[in-house]
């Protein structure tokens, strides 16, 4: 799969994103030189988590039949740190239904293996950058 951004110079920074059909927008804050248009790089990274999480336990729940009506999913961002190699996200599950005990503690099992959750703690992601001929 290939996404494509390109500048959308409506803005300073912003930016278009292209994926698949989908299209959005990113910036940077205005902090940052932009006009805050849309999420930024950091965010749309942090995004991906929260996502993962929620589709990941709504295709478990359905899989087995499990009553869950609704996943919501806050993620929490503590950057302060990652000049210093460390990068904390704390993801924060609400699952609506009339789910058990063990329903909801097999359910918080399943979000901590989502595909992006395993990306961002257990792979090596290698990263070639290159200039377009």
């Amino acid at each position: 799969m290939t996404i494509h951004i390109q500048r959308d110079k409506t803005g300073p920074m912003r930016q278009t994103v292209r994926i698949r059909q989908h299209q959005l927008t990113a910036d940077q804050p205005v902090a940052g030189g932009g006009e805050d248009a849309g999420p930024d790089a950091h965010d749309l990274y942090d995004a991906a988590l929260g996502t993962c999480k929620a589709l990941t336990v709504l295709w478990y729940a359905n899989r087995k039949g499990l009553p869950l009506e609704d996943v919501l999913v806050q993620v929490d961002r503590d950057g302060s740190r990652e000049r210093e190699g460390v990068y904390k996200l704390k993801a924060t599950l609400t699952l609506v239904g009339p789910l058990t005990p063990e329903d909801r503690e097999r359910l918080l099992q399943v979000a901590g293996k989502c595909p992006v959750h395993k990306l961002m703690t257990e792979v090596t992601t290698e990263i070639e950058t290159v200039l377009a001929d």
